[in-house]
């Protein structure tokens, strides 16, 4: 089933309370019965669940980089299942969405006895040993949003959607925003080692290959998730490809700032920009003609899964034999890996009813 047919019905229909402010700018409806969250991929009924989770656990969040408003959404979503759990829940992490920036935190972690530690891996080699030593140390480590190489340095990982959904949605909003003539196009990723997003633009072009050769993919630039990078790129990108017809960004840094530059150029409606973007920070290049469409899941849904997940561990069970995340029962593959569900296109027609 091609991707253009997805609408989601079930993905999250955000009501008003739905990833809402929550202290420090931080909003999530994940898990709330004002928030319609997609039964995923992974969710049965029943499923085998992993046994009750104990109170009183203390519980880090780690994500690529702080202070970006997709990790922020994700936390929140954290913060209600620790609320739900009674669990100490504490967002830390780098500025800087790298591996070796995130070490020290993962040290902290095993330093001050964290009973579990989820996950945003900046790199999905180099923190693998740190990993394996908070393990070692006790520590639960469950993944969300990108994966370790290692998966035996984690006990779940909790993924928002399939690759392979995400890679061909991608394309298909390009497609549809250039039209029938095609030209050529770009991709502006975050950094170069992460592992979701490299998953992703391998699925892009088997994707572009296979089914549009009406679009040619001229060159892949990265970002490292810092708008004025993925800015200074997009417009590179238009220098050194003056007949550029799109830019796909799959990610929420790149593809705000990639829409901003485009938004107040001379390439405004020749050039469109798609990708993995927040409601909240998208709203305006769609309203003004910048971006026809562009994708994402509830983010929320990362940070709670992942909590539940890690407090099962922490408890003395066993996630990958299925866990319970409020009320609705999620099942694991054979390769430790839980989906929260299909990615969401917004449009002009929709983008208002999204609050995150």
């Amino acid at each position: 089933m091609r991707p253009t047919r997805l609408r989601l019905v079930a993905f999250l229909a955000v009501a008003a309370a739905s990833l809402a402010a929550c202290g420090g700018g931080s909003s999530a409806g994940a898990g709330s019965s004002s928030s319609a969250a997609a039964p995923s991929e992974s969710a049965s009924t029943p499923a085998a669940t992993a046994g009750a989770v104990k109170e009183g656990l203390k519980i880090a969040i780690l994500p690529k980089a702080i202070n970006i408003p997709y990790f922020d959404a994700a936390y929140a979503g954290a913060q209600k299942a620790c609320a739900e759990i009674k669990a100490e829940c504490e967002q830390i992490g780098p500025t800087q969405a790298t591996g070796a920036a995130q070490l020290q935190f993962i040290n902290t972690v095993i330093q001050k006895k964290y009973d579990a530690l989820v996950i945003s891996a900046a790199d999905a080699n180099s923190v693998v040993p740190a990993l394996k030593k908070a393990q070692d140390a006790g520590v639960a480590v469950v993944t969300y949003d990108a994966d370790v190489a290692d998966t035996s340095a984690r006990s779940v990982m909790v993924k928002p959607t399939t690759p392979d959904l995400i890679g061909k949605s991608q394309v298909d909003w390009i497609s549809k925003a250039i039209g029938s003539g095609g030209g050529e196009i770009a991709i502006l990723s975050a950094a170069a080692t992460a592992e979701n997003q490299n998953a992703w633009i391998k699925i892009m072009e088997a994707e572009l290959a296979a089914n549009h050769p009406e679009l040619k993919l001229v060159d892949t630039v990265y970002g490292d998730d810092d708008a004025a990078k993925s800015a200074e790129k997009a417009a590179a990108l238009m220098q050194s490809h003056p007949n550029l017809k799109g830019i796909i960004s799959p990610t929420t840094v790149g593809v705000a700032a990639a829409a901003k530059y485009i938004s107040g150029s001379k390439y405004k409606g020749t050039v469109q920009v798609t990708g993995l973007g927040l409601p909240s920070e998208m709203k305006a290049y769609v309203k003004d003609g910048t971006v026809k469409s562009f994708g994402l899941w509830d983010p929320g849904m990362l940070g709670y899964l992942g909590v539940y997940a890690a407090g099962v561990k922490a408890s003395g069970g066993d996630p990958k034999a299925g866990f319970k995340a409020g009320d609705k029962d999620y099942t694991v593959d054979g390769d430790g890996v839980a989906i929260v569900g299909p990615p969401q296109e917004f449009t002009a027609e929709n983008v208002d009813q999204f609050t995150f």
